[in-house]
């Protein structure tokens, strides 16, 4: 048993690792702290003792996972002998109790690693991606996110995060209500010029089998010239968590509007297209604008929330979906970091 003000104390030695202790988990084998600042997400679990099984203790301690993700939001799991992506895997089975998600009506390009372990975005190294909850757009979304750090980038390619809770809580309440009252409206357009096609997206060829697929999910569909489609979702701005049962700040509403991408894509895609063809683009749900000063206002509150910390290789970050947002900062050199989905929910439970 590691007494806690001993540990406490070591760390604040010079030249100990800089942050704060704050004591061990039920089991002992296990100790956990929090990383520089105020910050209550993520929560840091690292193991007390050396060849600590992460599998064998995560599948013996899903209470003491649950109760601080709920907490938290997500929980970094640091300096586990954790090597490939079959230990990866593994690990998301046994911390959340159930089989890895398929990636489905897909938004972003990926590769399979094995199973349904993937890529995490495949997206030019250069470019930030904007904080979102995976899938808040879709009818069904992943409960658990997990990301394994097979290889740390040379510089840069964080993976930052954001308490959904905190950033609801700054949203002023007339842009909340107007929000809840209106919905957000998701457009997308597909086509061969850019993005995936709806073939790779809704993983058939078959226009009535997305036609059935959209009708079950809540999506409008319009198929155009040359067999492209427009597709409409209508979707909450807020939605309740259904563990916790708090109502969370849970939607793409401002990651896929043309304006939060960054400046040299955003003049190429508005030179390119019109309006009402551009791949993504959000508005209210009653189709009507979203304004610039409430967009400009929501990313500044996702970016005063915003957490992040260099990944280490063997990391694994657990988030729960609804409770914590994530992105991607730009990076250089190779950089290898594997993402697994699990606990499907519907707006049907939540």
């Amino acid at each position: 048993m590691i007494d806690a003000t001993f540990a406490e104390t070591v760390l604040k030695k010079p030249g100990a690792i800089k942050r704060k202790a704050v004591g061990l988990s039920p089991t002992s084998l296990v100790k956990t702290s929090r990383l520089p600042g105020n910050n209550l997400l993520p929560l840091v679990v690292e193991p007390a003792f050396r060849d600590v099984n992460l599998v064998e203790w995560a599948t013996n301690n899903r209470e003491f996972i649950k109760k601080n993700i709920h907490e938290s939001g997500g929980i970094l799991f640091r300096n586990f002998n954790v090597s490939n992506a079959d230990d990866f895997e593994d690990f998301a089975k046994a911390a959340s109790g159930s089989e890895l998600l398929e990636y489905r009506e897909r938004s972003s390009p990926r590769s399979q690693i094995s199973g349904n372990v993937y890529t995490s975005t495949d997206y030019p190294a250069d470019h930030n991606i904007f904080l979102h909850n995976e899938n808040s757009y879709q009818h069904t979304w992943p409960l658990r996110i997990f990301f394994y750090c097979a290889q740390a980038a040379l510089t840069g390619g964080e993976t930052p995060i954001a308490d959904t809770r905190r950033i609801r809580a700054r949203i002023p309440q007339e842009i909340q209500q107007r929000f809840i009252e209106k919905k957000w409206m998701y457009v997308r357009n597909f086509s061969e010029r850019f993005g995936l096609p709806w073939q790779t997206v809704f993983q058939t060829t078959d226009k009535s089998v997305v036609e059935e697929y959209c009708r079950r999910n809540g999506i409008m569909v319009e198929w155009r010239e040359d067999d492209r489609l427009t597709t409409r979702a209508i979707r909450p701005v807020i939605t309740r968590h259904p563990e916790t049962g708090e109502d969370v700040w849970f939607n793409h509403a401002t990651f896929f509007h043309v304006t939060t991408l960054e400046p040299t894509v955003r003049d190429v895609f508005l030179t390119a297209f019109k309006e009402e063809d551009l791949p993504t683009n959000t508005y209210y749900g009653d189709g009507t604008p979203i304004e610039s000063a409430v967009l400009d206002e929501l990313r500044d509150i996702y970016r005063a929330e915003t957490v992040s910390f260099p990944w280490q290789e063997g990391d694994v970050l657990m988030l729960d979906n609804m409770l914590a947002a994530h992105g991607r900062s730009s990076y250089s050199g190779p950089r290898k970091i594997f993402v697994a989905m699990t606990d499907p929910i519907s707006r049907d439970d939540a």
